[in-house]
């Protein structure tokens, strides 16, 4: 690992400023929202255009960079962040914050395409896999880290929009100077809905529902706590306890998905996340228990996540993998869009606790839909599963595909047989 942190060192630098600007612009809005008086379902389409711009990014940005080279739209679209950060202090109205997320959502999608391509060409095949880890640990490391960055200033004020876009403007430097020219990669057709859904239904119905609980976790945590009466620093702990609770387990728990049946393992801790939310619900804990309860959701979601895209993977033939990627992310991206929205919605018609009983239900779906599907087909044995990969729920297509190419290479069974469905 330290060859590959020695090697890319300046381009994790780059995507750490970026994800500690991103990280600050989603809860800065949250609080900000409620100091301007935009009711809470309002502020949910605030929060979900972002996944919307993100997801058509992740369709349209390939080709823009086919067609100009990476450079250019690397430098294009991160000028735009920049601009947009500081744009969102100007107007605080709903419809052109909309407006701003869409847009910024869709050129964080093409920076991260452009600087996974450099990441992904610069590694050898033996450092790839450590170089891609390290990758997705620097995204969540610079969420965490933008959390606190948000007890500097007035969220009222400019300050706070200003510094993140600082932090992206100087994040080209160290990119821009590391990045050697992209690799040439052709637009990805995704796979049909109904061919990635006979590979893995569970993976399929998973990775929507858990693209719907992550994306209210880092859109709506803010609006919720605002809405309860938190203060800033007790927002900024909340955000990064999730964030934190996710890094800290991504590693020990896709150890244990490695020699355990993965439907299993996403029964258990779909349970235990469910069982939080109604603990929440239930007993009303102060700031301290809601810092715990963020953790443990955290730690819960973000491994569920990448649980099941190995357990997906486990069913993948090497030659779909590039589709199956576009595929799988378009349908958490579907989930992530409808995630804040009906946490808002609910949010409106049962108080803040809908936050809470939207994350449970999903959750409790997915655990009854995980122990059904365990009925319907045989476990696979440690020796027929792809390893499990680090994932961000902000991965683009480009860099799952190198990821699930990467633990498929780990795989120690020459063939994978997918049993009855």
């Amino acid at each position: 690992m330290s060859s590959v942190l020695r090697s890319t060192w300046p381009l994790l630098l780059g995507i750490l400023l970026l994800m500690v600007g991103n990280g600050m612009q989603g809860t800065l809005l949250g609080i900000r929202g409620s100091i301007e008086g935009i009711p809470t379902f309002l502020m949910s389409i605030v929060m979900s255009s972002y996944f919307g711009g993100f997801l058509l990014g992740s369709l349209v940005v390939p080709g823009i960079i086919k067609n100009v080279g990476h450079v250019r739209v690397f430098a294009a679209l991160g000028s735009m962040i920049s601009a947009i950060l500081v744009l969102y202090a100007i107007e605080p109205n709903w419809i052109f914050w909309s407006i701003l997320r869409f847009l910024i959502g869709f050129c964080f999608c093409g920076v991260y395409v452009a600087a996974e391509s450099w990441l992904n060409e610069g590694a050898s095949n033996e450092s790839r896999g450590q170089a891609l880890a390290a990758y997705m640990i620097v995204q969540l490391l610079g969420i965490v880290v933008a959390q606190a960055l948000l007890n500097t200033g007035d969220p009222a004020g400019f300050l706070l929009f200003i510094i993140p876009s600082v932090l992206v403007s100087l994040s080209f430097t160290p990119i821009l100077l590391s990045a050697k020219p992209g690799p040439q990669f052709e637009t990805i057709k995704r796979m049909s809905f109904g061919e990635l859904y006979r590979a893995s239904p569970l993976g399929c119905v998973g990775i929507f529902v858990m693209g719907g609980v992550l994306s209210v976790v880092s859109g709506m945590s803010a609006v919720w706590g605002a809405q309860i009466g938190l203060s800033v620093a007790q927002i900024s702990v909340f955000v990064a306890a999730a964030y934190a609770g996710g890094l800290a387990l991504q590693y020990p728990l896709g150890w244990v998905s490695d020699r355990y049946d993965r439907r299993k393992l996403v029964f258990m801790l779909g349970a235990f996340g469910a069982g939080v939310t109604f603990v929440v619900v239930l007993l009303q804990p102060g700031t301290l228990g809601l810092v715990i309860a963020a953790a443990f959701m955290g730690g819960v979601a973000n491994p569920i996540y990448g649980i099941l895209l190995a357990y997906t993977n486990d069913f993948l033939d090497p030659s779909d993998m590039a589709s199956a990627s576009a595929g799988l992310l378009f349908i958490n991206g579907i989930g992530s869009i409808g995630g804040p929205l009906i946490t808002g919605w609910l949010m409106g018609q049962v108080g803040p606790d809908g936050y809470w009983i939207y994350m449970g239900v999903m959750l409790s779906g997915l655990t009854g839909y995980a122990a059904w599907r365990m009925t319907r087909r045989r476990a696979l044995s440690p020796d027929e599963q792809a390893s499990y990969a680090v994932v961000s729920h902000s991965t683009t297509p480009l860099a799952l595909e190198a990821l699930l190419d990467e633990a498929q290479s780990d795989d120690p069974a020459e063939t994978r047989e997918a049993s009855e469905y």
